[in-house]
């Protein structure tokens, strides 16, 4: 079990030198001079439109908090419209009763890139999906609505994660010129 586990390790090591001559770098990497890269750049200078509902708000906490993380305090160019988001269910689970015992939660969002200069033209769209679950089964109120918060605040965080792992794509995509 040892050798196996030395041996994995051996492998990734390498596979993790050998990446950088492919041409492989992480997305959100600073630049040889320790400048911010093109996606924390950009990231860094994007502000998040207002999303309605309580969902909304929950998903423009998530991206507030991965824009801040690159240090988002400088000049805003640009602002991320969530054009829609909405949380449908599904039970997809039942006893014999025909009583629930699993809910599964999909998020769907419609986003734009937009600039803040007098024109406001879209630079870029996309659209991303996120689904998440939980047991209903033996639930009393308090907890199932427990339950669907968390569920709900999950989806949030993966929808969130989405976004800007696009947005990085595009900010990376434009300063290489593709």
């Amino acid at each position: 079990m040892r050798l196996a586990s030395a041996s994995l390790r051996i492998g990734l090591l390498s596979m993790a030198l050998l990446l950088p001559g492919c041409g492989f770098a992480p997305i959100y990497m600073p630049q040889a001079d320790g400048k911010a890269g093109p996606a924390l750049a950009g990231l860094s200078a994007t502000s998040i439109a207002l999303i309605p509902e309580r969902s909304g708000q929950v998903l423009r906490q998530a991206l507030q908090d991965r824009l801040e993380r690159g240090g988002a305090n400088g000049t805003r160019l640009y602002e991320l419209v969530v054009v829609s988001y909405g949380i449908s269910s599904d039970q997809i689970g039942y006893q014999q009763d025909s009583n629930p015992t699993r809910l599964r939660l999909t998020a769907r969002a419609a986003w734009s890139l937009v600039t803040l200069d007098a024109q406001r033209r879209t630079l870029s769209s996309g659209n991303v999906r996120s689904t998440d679950g939980y047991d209903t089964l033996d639930l009393q109120y308090f907890y199932g609505d427990q339950a669907n918060d968390a569920a709900q605040r999950r989806l949030a965080e993966s929808v969130a994660d989405q976004m800007m792992l696009q947005l990085a794509t595009y900010f990376n995509k434009t300063a290489s010129g593709g």
